[in-house]
């Protein structure tokens, strides 16, 4: 534990690199849709996590892992009252915040004040792992304010904070890309975790699609929830991905992205 925390930074970036490769990899083999842009689209997502990292460094003093070893090593939180097992606690953990994020997500599309910053995420005109990386760095920041509130609260141990970052930035990797499983075997894994056909339902041009499959990584939250929906109304392959207001090349530039969530529209 004490090397995984030391050397936290370097495991997940070198995590976050492999798996970008390997989705890249894939989906140049096997697109499920053409419509993947240029690689100056790319390059514009690709910025927007950079700025997003920048962000995260100059405006919190602590980030989630490190706030998590503090209060863990304090026994505060709810797991310092509880003390129950360490692997029970990691899993519970990281189940809690998996489902925070869920409803996180479902604000986001709420609220119209965080929509303008979620929608620079649904504004993309393609769909691939590239997109997995396109969020206003606004947004970047109220979810970890939100995670710090979390593992204050809890009192999670650190392994479990990690783990769940992990699995946030490679699973937004995984549920971008560009390709498909066969469809048997796409209905099975969904019963448990969220696959590329399930979440691009959710990048569709209709709203009531749009507003829908929330889940980051299991699906569960969605069908327990009743946000669920199981096909799109047009082909998955063929259906309109992104926002009809920001289709403009003008709108898909990293200026009017950094700009997006101070324009009205929806």
């Amino acid at each position: 534990m004490a090397w995984l925390l030391s050397n936290e930074g370097a495991v997940r970036l070198g995590a976050f690199v492999s798996v970008l490769i390997l989705i890249a990899l894939i989906e140049r083999r096997w697109p499920a849709r053409s419509d993947t842009g240029n690689a100056r689209r790319k390059l514009t997502n690709l910025s927007l996590i950079v700025v997003g990292s920048v962000v995260l460094r100059l405006g919190f003093p602590v980030l989630a892992v490190g706030l998590a070893s503090r209060v863990h090593a304090d026994a505060g939180g709810l797991f310092g009252l509880l003390h129950w097992p360490g692997a029970l606690e990691i899993v519970l953990a990281v189940l809690l915040l998996d489902l925070a994020i869920y409803w996180q997500h479902r604000l986001f599309h709420v609220l119209p004040v965080l929509w303008r910053m979620h929608r620079v995420h649904h504004s993309d005109v393609a769909f691939d792992v590239s997109t997995g990386v396109r969020f206003h760095p606004f947004e970047i920041a109220a979810s970890m304010a939100l995670k710090l509130a979390l593992v204050a609260i809890l009192g999670p141990d650190p392994v479990a904070v990690i783990a769940f970052e992990l699995l946030l930035s490679l699973g937004s990797l995984v549920t971008h890309g560009n390709y498909a499983f066969p469809a048997a075997i796409d209905r099975r894994i969904r019963w448990l975790l969220v696959t590329p056909s399930m979440h691009r339902i959710h990048h569709s041009v209709r709203r009531e699609e749009t507003d829908s499959n929330y889940g980051f990584h299991l699906s569960i939250w969605d069908r327990l929830f009743a946000s669920y929906r199981a096909a799109p109304h047009s082909p998955e392959r063929e259906m309109p991905i992104g926002l009809d207001a920001f289709r403009e090349p003008t709108a898909q530039r990293l200026p009017a992205l950094l700009a997006q969530p101070f324009k009205p529209q929806r």
